[in-house]
């Protein structure tokens, strides 16, 4: 993932003026495009836009912090961790599932060719019983013609029959073979998979040692309980600059999206994650004050609560990974504190898709969510829209 430039706030004033102008360069043409393919295409760039602007912006004093910066990358790295951690034990599932097939295929094969050895064998007698030159006896028997004609049909029965088989065999016999040499290669992959999960489980390790000795380094910055809930209230409020730019670039940079239809169903929405809810609207602290915080395990999948497409897919300060949902009609939803992404800017998602998962991340002490719902730009209860439990 690019790492933002660290911009001095004194640039910031410069970089609105540009990134007003790329607005309104972008805008224009979209409001006139008649294509709903080169529209949609447009709608991704946006939110490639809106993502990257959001980053350049967020280079306040606070947010130029060491401690924050390495945070940041720690847990953002933490993420690809857990990102190839999994592709890897889906990668496992789906050879070992192999492996099984490939295994059952060999025990038909081999029961198949056991069947043909055994029937070759039979055919083999028969023409035992006959004598080693079974066709020199029948032209010295001239005595029965009409059993001379049953005798030699007999024969050529056994002949092809016995062909048929030792070209059964061999087909087996290369199924069979290239059976091994597939199970062969899927052993292989796998222990190749395992060495790279004992060396991702290491890094991992690593990384976590590596984000608790940064979160104790910033809890020492507090020297009392005012002083975090001071350094919160900061984090809440950059973060209301931050998104209100994500509504007011939505605003300019597109026209309105097809409606989702969010509007009617409200109250009737799953919830993104099952857990409980350890705060809610308006009673959390910093950046939880706006949305509710629900408590699940760790890797948890998180999903969209309805149809709409990633507008924001990145690490925050206060939020850490934050992934965005634009639902049209002026409705977004918010999800935070997530362990990796499932799903990229741009991306359109169906209600109950998954998204993401429930991690800690933003410097957060326990596995949960943070959701939250804006609509025009402010925040909502999210509880009025989601159905209740």
């Amino acid at each position: 993932m690019t790492r933002p430039r660290t911009l001095l706030p004194s640039r910031r004033g410069s970089l609105r003026v540009v990134l007003l102008g790329l607005l309104v360069a972008v805008a224009a043409p979209l409001a006139a495009q008649p294509s709903e393919r080169e529209a949609r295409a447009r709608l991704d760039a946006i939110g490639s836009e809106i993502q990257a602007a959001t980053r350049r912006l967020g280079t306040t004093r606070e947010a130029q912090d060491e401690a924050t910066r390495e945070l940041r990358q720690v847990e953002t790295a933490l993420g690809e961790t857990h990102q190839r951690l999994d592709a890897i034990q889906q990668e496992r599932q789906q050879l070992n599932a192999e492996v099984a097939q490939l295994e059952a295929v060999r025990t038909a094969l081999e029961a198949e060719r056991a069947d043909q050895v055994e029937a070759l064998n039979v055919q083999l007698d028969a023409l035992y019983r006959l004598g080693l030159s079974p066709q020199l006896k029948l032209l010295l028997n001239q005595d029965d013609p009409a059993r001379l004609d049953r005798l030699q049909t007999y024969l050529n029965y056994l002949a092809r029959a016995r062909n048929e088989r030792l070209d059964e065999l061999a087909r087996l016999d290369a199924e069979l073979a290239d059976n091994r040499r597939q199970l062969h290669q899927r052993g292989e992959r796998l222990d190749q998979l395992a060495d790279d999960l004992a060396q991702r489980s290491s890094e991992l390790a690593a990384r976590l040692a590596e984000r608790e000795r940064i979160l104790a380094e910033l809890g020492r910055r507090y020297s009392d309980e005012q002083a975090r809930l001071a350094g919160l209230n900061r984090d809440r409020d950059e973060a209301e600059r931050l998104l209100k730019r994500v509504q007011e670039e939505l605003a300019r940079m597109q026209r309105p999206p097809p409606s989702t239809a969010i509007e009617q169903t409200r109250g009737d929405l799953p919830w993104p994650v099952q857990g409980s809810v350890a705060s809610t609207f308006r009673r959390g602290d910093g950046v939880h004050r706006n949305g509710i915080l629900i408590q699940a395990g760790a890797g948890t999948p998180v999903t969209a609560v309805h149809a709409g497409r990633v507008v924001f897919a990145d690490w925050m300060r206060g939020f850490g990974n934050l992934l965005i949902l634009d639902h049209g009609d002026n409705v977004m939803t918010l999800h935070a504190h997530l362990q990796q992404f499932s799903t990229q800017v741009g991306q359109a998602v169906t209600r109950g898709q998954v998204i993401g998962t429930v991690g800690n991340s933003g410097g957060h002490t326990t596995p949960a969510l943070y959701f939250e719902v804006r609509r025009n730009g402010d925040p909502i209860d999210p509880q009025g829209w989601i159905a209740r439990r």
